[in-house]
Order: C-alpha cells, then structure tokens, then sequence
C-alpha cells in the first residue's frame, strides 16, 4: 500500500476513535498500523476494534499495566510454559508443552495468566524503547497427551485473546506431535479462527516441515527437544527490565 493511502487510513482512524470517545494520543503508527491490518485497512472497524482493546485492557490489566507472577502463581507452577529467543528474524519463541496443561475450572485466573504470557512475550522483544509492532512466533507441543490434556474452551479462550486484543503480534505458529485424539478438537477450534491466524499456523508432519521450522526459528533458539541447541527456560525464570509492553 502506498504510503500516502496508509496517511489516510490512519488519519480516518484517529477521527473515528474520537468519534468514540476515545484518544489515539500516546499511540505511534506501527500500533494503530496493527489495527488497521487486522480489520483490512477499515479506519471506522479499526477504530471500534482499538477501543474496544483499551476498554479491555483497563478493566483486565489494573495499573500499573501488569499481571504479576504472583497473581498467576497456580498456572506458572505448572511449569508448562517457556520463552525462549530471539528466533533468527528477532522475536521471543513461546513454548507450551500441552502435556502439562489441565483445563481450568476458573476462567478468570485463565485468561490473566494468557495475558501475564503474551504481555511478558511481548516485553521481551522489547529493544530499549516500545515499537508498537513487535511479534512473537509460538511452539505448542502435543506430545504425550491424554484426554486429561484436552481443552477446547482453553483453547479457543487464548485464540480470541489473542485475535482481539493482540492483533497482528504473532507471527508463526508451530504445532509440534498432534495425536489423533486432537484432531477432532482442533477442527472444532478452526471454527473460531480468523483466516489471518489460520495462515499463520503450521502443523509439523513431516521432516520438510521440520527443517523449515529449524530454518525459520533458527537452531539456537529453538530447544534441543526439537532439534534446536538451546536449553528450556521456564517463563517464571526469564527476567526482564520491563515486567510488561
């Protein structure tokens, strides 16, 4: 798209976020381009769509803009969840081995500890100053399940999250070992994805899949369980600067 039509676009979704009351102040271009990509370049959508996310995020996300370990200490001590990177094009590598995941009675505490991980994710892409456009590619690992490990209201949870409230942020997604007691279910998830996610998404089947995620993720981010050289780090462990984007 030539710049000059992006201005434009851009200008529209400033109008009409004030239209809804709201502001754009503070916001540079890369994070209200993320709006406009996710909804096709429709100012008067991108803008319902960024209010709605700052709507969301104030009532989510109390200041000082973050979701402490302490207040997803259950689902961290599940040890479930790795972040590994930078890949080769720079971004964090999220790793969630499913075989250590159990369905959540309590949605609430849920969705947080989704937010706490892509907040966290996002944090550490993070050089020095906030862009507005930085992405994260994600490893989900199938391997070892049983039907104890099966959720699909989970499931969907963390997609929508992510495709309403984290527009254009991940950038791949690699499904690693899925079993035939997960197909059914993920069909049953395809429903609620948005066709920009779906293209996002690879399941690894064969060793031309493989040598392509080894390629695009890059041998020293990726763990050794998946043909990488680095070692597993526990999301609990990585410290960083920022605690949140």
């Amino acid at each position: 798209m030539e710049e000059s039509q992006e201005e434009l676009a851009l200008t529209q979704l400033r109008k009409s976020v004030e239209k809804l009351s709201s502001s754009t102040e503070g916001y540079e271009k890369p994070t209200l381009m993320r709006f406009l990509i996710a909804r096709s370049m429709n100012p008067n959508k991108a803008a319902k769509m960024f209010v709605d996310w700052q709507k969301w995020r104030a009532s989510m996300i109390p200041p000082p803009g973050c979701i402490p370990d302490s207040e997803v200490k259950d689902e961290l001590e599940t040890r479930k969840m790795f972040l590994q990177g930078p890949t080769k094009s720079g971004q964090p590598l999220v790793v969630c081995k499913v075989s250590k995941h159990f369905p959540s009675k309590d949605q609430l505490p849920f969705k947080k500890f989704l937010v706490h991980v892509l907040d966290k994710s996002i944090a550490s892409a993070i050089q020095g100053k906030e862009v507005g456009d930085e992405k994260v590619a994600c490893l989900i690992d199938l391997q070892n399940i049983t039907y104890k490990n099966l959720d699909a209201r989970g499931t969907i949870t963390g997609f929508q999250i992510l495709q309403a409230y984290y527009p254009e942020r991940l950038s791949k997604c690699y499904i690693l070992h899925m079993p035939g007691i997960f197909v059914t279910l993920w069909r049953f998830v395809c429903r609620f994805l948005d066709k920009a996610t779906k293209e996002k998404i690879v399941i690894v089947t064969d060793a031309e899949e493989q040598q392509r995620l080894e390629e695009e993720v890059g041998l020293d981010a990726l763990p050794e369980e998946y043909g990488g050289r680095a070692k597993l780090t526990a999301f609990q462990d990585v410290l960083l600067p920022l605690a949140a984007p």
